[in-house]
């Protein structure tokens, strides 16, 4: 806890963002972080809860109120500590994660939780400022081998986990760079990407050994794999899209959003355009944008187009409208399904619900509009309402529909592993293991797509399951 009576006398009041006019001209962070003395005090806020529902909340189950205590204390070093004995990545966290922890606060019944994700973030980056982040390689190595497939969050927890517990990891990195969606995912304005190469020089120095551009099934099998390592994780993520199965989605100017944005990731890293655009660049310059899909990749897709200068952006989303504020009654301490603005719709976008694309409208190979309906969703159930055909003026449609699962071709063919109705791997959260005795999988390859702090906790509950097979016993944490 922090101070007895502090969520009494001081307000919640989190990070601020540079304004909007300023922030969309460049792609860097723009976060305006606490003082020290500001962190300390909402830190003070955090009460002595007969039970931490934070804990539960949070998926990797983080010590929350220990470290409110110890930054209120002004003990940032052994708050740093306390925070990584349950997630090796804080600073992933504490910048995309949606924090289902500040929903479960105690605070949050009455709208004021905690600023449990700000003061995550600040902890973890004042131990980079520091120094005390540093290497912990193992002081005894096992002589066992693991291969890990992905670097994404998955694969990057549990590859450290087991490279600290003794084992040779070697992480398989299909793309070109380490960081799997994390990388080319998520924009640099809300997670610039040296912080990932930071963290892979620390795992490097542990023992973790990167292979990139190595796409398992394509240039490596996993018959060489089973046969050069004695576990192997399959933690690849689940990359297959949502498609749009609509007439004229074959059109050009209708694109995947993770094309879109892992194209302008790569200018970011100072890729040329043969590199970070080889089927052809891909930018909303000029254009009239539409966003299908709602969720925060299609946030993503909203900032990005207008950090290019798109003419227009609109974000559609079939499902209704979702009400401003929660019933609290009913959903705390769960994650509440709401309205929620993001930065990137604070800095322009027309968004609209209850939308059911019906054709995109093209013009000599050329989008030019996207037919709608408006969506009844009376009882739950679709259909669509008469008479309520409109068309949206598009010159670049993107999707940003969610993802169905795993892609099969490659790896999961030649890996003869069983699948789930879904399509993901089939493996329980108790071992992680496969119908492979030797292989493991976690992250969205195994639960489908979800967030970065599940992938996290996926990756350490993982590691321990593998050191556990390959030993006998195990200490890493669950």
């Amino acid at each position: 806890m922090g101070k007895e009576t502090g969520f009494l006398e001081y307000d919640r009041k989190d990070r601020t963002y540079a304004a909007p006019e300023e922030r969309v001209t460049h792609y860097r962070e723009f976060i305006v972080p606490h003082s020290e003395e500001g962190l300390r005090t909402q830190a003070a806020r955090c009460m002595n809860c007969g039970i931490p529902y934070c804990h539960n909340g949070c998926p990797v189950n983080n010590i929350i109120p220990d470290w409110n205590h110890l930054v209120y204390e002004g003990d940032w070093k052994n708050a740093l500590e306390v925070l990584h004995s349950t997630n090796n990545f804080p600073e992933f966290t504490g910048r995309v994660c949606p924090a289902p922890c500040e929903a479960a606060c105690t605070l949050n019944i009455t709208d004021v939780p905690v600023t449990i994700k700000s003061i995550e973030c600040a902890i973890v980056d004042r131990g980079w400022q520091e120094g005390w982040i540093r290497p912990h390689p193992p002081t005894r190595t096992t002589g066992r081998t693991v291969a890990v497939v992905g670097s994404g969050p998955a694969g990057l927890a549990c590859a450290q986990q087991l490279a600290r517990a003794g084992h040779s990891v070697t992480v398989f990195e299909k793309s070109d760079r380490v960081g799997g969606l994390l990388r080319y995912g998520i924009p640099d304005f809300k997670m610039e990407k040296s912080l990932i190469n930071r963290r892979a020089v620390q795992m490097e120095a542990e023992g973790v050994i990167f292979k990139t551009s190595n796409e398992i099934g394509v240039d490596t099998s996993m018959k060489s794999l089973k046969e050069n390592f004695d576990a192997v994780v399959l933690a690849g993520g689940a990359e297959h899209p949502r498609q749009l199965e609509i007439p004229g989605a074959e059109l050009p100017g209708v694109r995947q959003a993770m094309e879109f944005l892992a194209q302008q990731n790569k200018r970011n890293a100072g890729d040329d355009e043969a590199r970070a655009a080889p089927r052809g660049s891909l930018t909303a310059t000029g254009k009239h944008v539409i966003v299908i899909g709602g969720g925060d990749t299609g946030s993503d897709c909203v900032g990005t187009s207008n950090r290019q200068g798109a003419a227009s952006v609109t974000q559609i989303e079939i499902m209704p409208q979702p009400p401003e504020k929660e019933n609290k009654l009913l959903t705390w301490p769960d994650w509440p399904m709401k309205l929620r603005t993001s930065s990137s719709h604070e800095e322009g976008v027309d968004r609209d619900w209850a939308v059911l694309t019906k054709r995109v409208v093209g013009e000599n190979g050329n989008v030019t509009g996207l037919e709608c309906v408006r969506a009844d969703w009376t009882d739950g159930q679709l259909a669509e309402v008469p008479d309520s055909a409109f068309t949206l003026k598009a010159d670049l449609i993107l999707l940003a529909m969610g993802f169905v699962g795993p892609v099969r071709r490659g790896m999961l063919d030649q890996a003869g592993v069983g699948l789930t109705d879904r399509g993901t791997v089939d493996a329980d959260v108790r071992d992680y293991r496969t119908s492979d005795e030797r292989t493991w999988a976690c992250g969205d390859m195994r639960r489908g797509q979800s967030l970065v702090v599940w992938a996290i906790r996926e990756g350490r509950q993982c590691a321990a399951s593998v050191d556990e097979a390959l030993m006998g016993v195990t200490e890493l944490p669950r």
